[in-house]
């Protein structure tokens, strides 16, 4: 008899098969003495769309909503079928009597799971393997501590509970609007209050008042010093007239009369290492610092944590660790031991890790710890450079933790400049702790880090000339992918009821959508022409704008996720019934449409070209992607698209800005703002120049003809043997 083995991703099941001592693959599966280890593909099975009910549904009709099935089918997905097959046909084989659900362990790793063998109709014993990281040793200790199958049923049904509410409400929702304003308008509940939360932010940033503000400086030769407004105790004052004043009063007497210091302020103070990266703040961080979008560094982690193995699994939202892991804390940090790391992880290891709550709190770890390096011994020469930079950042975050908090002594100065008060900033270093791991620290921001003279209380000072400053308030800043993160993770502030309960359920869950799923979102509204990017900030389109006109109040709020995900809390712990949940959510749906129905709202398209497609013959409509400006279709039905330019990576050589490839085929041109133009043909050709005798491919391949024997973690051993242009 044998057990069958269901993974998420053919790479992860090809890696439990080698654990499991499983032969080498054939046609979708392994399989040894004990164990058939086979996968899925993503998701095989998914819920069926509404034609799959009804013909008539393949005609997108507003008097057929709204549809809600007494029960929601499920459905093979299309692409993927090959694989399904082969995955029922070894559920039903009569020597496999237990199953071991082996895909991510998750909400949503579980509802891979739960559909496929749910649309197999098998019935079998299952047990669930729940694992961080998919190296050797965690896959031995996982099967070793496999889990009853039983006690993840409710976090399954969860999951369907989502995936069918989600339907309920998108498909009708986006159904309705598309046909009742007769342009392909897609809602949702964590991608239209996304857009919203957009919105605001630009309405605030145009109704934004800049206003004035003055202060005065004075130098004092080697520090400067700041003037305190007597009122507020405010380095800045609103009121012109009154910082004139005071600088003309100051200004009567000499230039280089002195000063005398009335306090003398000194203070340890000590900032400590920030926490560990759940996947939210790594994308944030590699959006910072690379620009890479929450997509792509969530596609670079996956490489890391399924090909590489030196990463542990991504979609985590805590930022802690559990007691368990702890142990396993000097194996990680000898599978770092690579230059620039090893000798911060010999320092760490010298002596013994002491565990403490800045970074173990059991109670913060739900499904997943924090991201944090394998016990699998990494080869930098093996990882891509996208790959290289997202594991320096979580590595240098590790080793940081193990390290003494950042030591400074604040110096504050107080002077009297006439009958005005006078302040400055300084800082000694006492111990660099955890910022002896990277060379440019963030921590370093909120002090002024002047260097101050030793003095004391009645010392005086002189001072050599004052000088009034000036600046204005500043609006907020629109949102970048970065910031457009933190919002959905934190968007209790856009929600207009400040309902507590509610911001506190937020809170709780994650905010809007998932670790796992905002990339998505956002990329989602991209595509759908709802916003656009500007250099790195997001604003909304006509059509996004447009569309929050449209769509019912709820939906454009944070407190629908809110309020489903306290839900779906209360089903994954057994307090609410799935049926009743969704009997609320069919109920929902039927307002909602009855509301888009009887609306008075119109939509215009106010982006039409003078292009007709080339396809059905209608005005196409110009708009702006993620990577650059197409023409679109205006017929949804048709929805033919032309690209116009696309934006890439290389700067102009006069402006140095960014530039386009516009045109089709031999007639494609690049271009810039500022007038710079060259053909493509060009342009390839003086790139190649730029890149010196050996292209990227020819690099490449001589270090894949590199002698094998050379050392591993060598980084100057890719340098032997090569000849470079002079």
């Amino acid at each position: 008899m044998k057990t069958l083995v269901l993974a998420e991703k053919p790479s992860v099941g090809r890696d439990i098969a080698r654990v499991l001592n499983c032969r080498p693959a054939t046609n979708g599966y392994m399989e040894g003495p004990k164990y058939v280890v086979t996968w899925a593909l993503g998701h095989l099975v998914t819920l069926a769309d509404p034609e799959e009910y009804d013909k008539a549904y393949q005609k997108w009709d507003i008097n057929h909503l709204p549809i809600l099935p007494d029960t929601l089918r499920l459905t093979v997905i299309p692409q993927t079928s090959k694989q399904y097959r082969t995955v029922k046909d070894l559920l039903s084989r009569k020597d496999v009597t237990s199953i071991v659900i082996a895909t991510d362990a998750g909400r949503e790793g579980e509802l891979v799971a739960r559909w496929i063998i749910e649309k197999a109709k098998c019935n079998k014993p299952i047990k669930r393997l729940w694992i961080s990281s998919v190296t050797d040793k965690a896959i031995r200790d996982g099967f070793a501590n496999l889990k009853d199958g039983r006690d993840y049923q409710r976090l399954g049904d969860s999951a369907k509970a989502r995936a069918e509410a989600d339907w309920l409400v998108g498909i009708n929702a986006t159904r309705c609007l598309t046909t009742k304003f007769n342009s392909p308008l897609s809602c949702g509940r964590v991608q239209t209050p996304t857009l919203a939360m957009i919105v605001q932010r630009e309405t605030e940033i145009r109704n934004f008042v800049p206003q004035p503000y003055y202060g005065i400086t004075a130098d004092a030769g080697n520090f400067r010093l700041t003037w305190i407004e007597p009122s507020s105790g405010s380095t800045r004052c609103f009121n012109k007239s009154k910082a004139d004043e005071i600088l003309a009063m100051l200004e009567a007497e000499p230039p280089h009369k002195h000063a005398t210091v009335t306090e003398v302020t000194k203070t340890i103070k000590r900032k400590y290492p920030q926490k560990l990266y759940d996947l939210t703040e790594l994308q944030r961080d590699a959006n910072k610092r690379y620009g890479y979008s929450p997509k792509e560094t969530l596609g670079i982690m996956q490489r890391l944590y399924e090909e590489h193995k030196v990463l542990t699994y991504p979609r985590t939202d805590s930022r802690y660790l559990s007691t368990d892991i702890v142990p396993t804390i000097p194996e990680r940090l000898r599978a770092c031991m690579v230059p620039p790391y090893n000798k911060h992880c010999a320092h760490i290891l010298k002596t013994p890790i002491r565990a403490n709550a800045n970074y173990v709190d059991n109670t913060k770890v739900s499904d997943h710890h924090a991201i944090i390096p394998t016990e699998h011994p990494v080869d930098l020469r093996a990882l891509a450079d996208k790959e290289r930079k997202v594991y320096d950042l979580v590595v240098t975050r590790f080793l940081c933790i193990f390290y003494p908090p950042y030591e400074y002594e604040q110096l504050v100065i107080k002077v009297k400049i006439g009958n005005q008060a006078f302040t400055a900033k300084g800082r000694a270093v006492i111990s660099q702790g955890f910022t002896a791991v990277f060379s440019d620290t963030e921590e370093d921001e909120d002090d002024d880090k002047q260097s101050l003279p030793s003095l004391k209380r009645g010392d005086r000072i002189t001072i050599k000339s004052l000088k009034q400053t000036e600046g204005k308030t500043s609006p907020p800043s629109p949102f970048n992918e970065a910031t457009l993160l933190s919002a959905m993770e934190s968007p209790a502030k856009y929600m207009e009821t400040k309902n507590r309960a509610i911001a506190e359920t937020l809170a709780k869950t994650g905010g809007l959508g998932t670790v796992a799923t905002r990339a998505d979102i956002i990329e989602k509204l991209y595509d759908n022409f709802m916003i656009e990017k500007k250099g790195k900030d997001i604003f909304s389109t006509s059509k996004g704008r447009q569309l929050l006109e449209l769509v019912p109040k709820e939906l454009k709020s944070p407190e629908l996720t809110g309020n489903w995900e306290l839900q779906l809390q209360g089903i994954s712990t057994g307090k609410l019934n799935k049926n009743a949940f969704l009997k609320d959510i069919r109920k929902y749906t039927r307002e909602i449409i009855t509301e888009i129905k009887n609306s008075t709202a119109t939509f215009r398209h106010d982006n039409l070209s003078t292009t007709k497609c080339p396809d059905c013959g209608m005005f196409m409509l110009q708009v702006a992607g993620k990577k650059g400006e197409m023409l679109v279709c205006q017929d949804r039905e048709c929805n033919a698209r032309v690209n116009v330019s696309l934006s890439i990576r290389s700067k102009c050589p006069h402006c140095f800005k960014f530039m386009k490839i516009v045109g089709e085929g031999d007639k494609r041109k690049i271009v810039c703002a500022c007038g710079y133009r060259e053909s493509y043909s060009a342009f390839e050709k003086r790139k190649k120049e730029e890149r010196g005798a050996m292209s990227k491919r020819e690099i490449q391949a001589f270090l894949d003809k590199k002698d094998k024997n050379e050392p591993k973690n060598n980084p100057f051993a890719a340098l032997k043997g090569l000849k470079f242009d002079k």
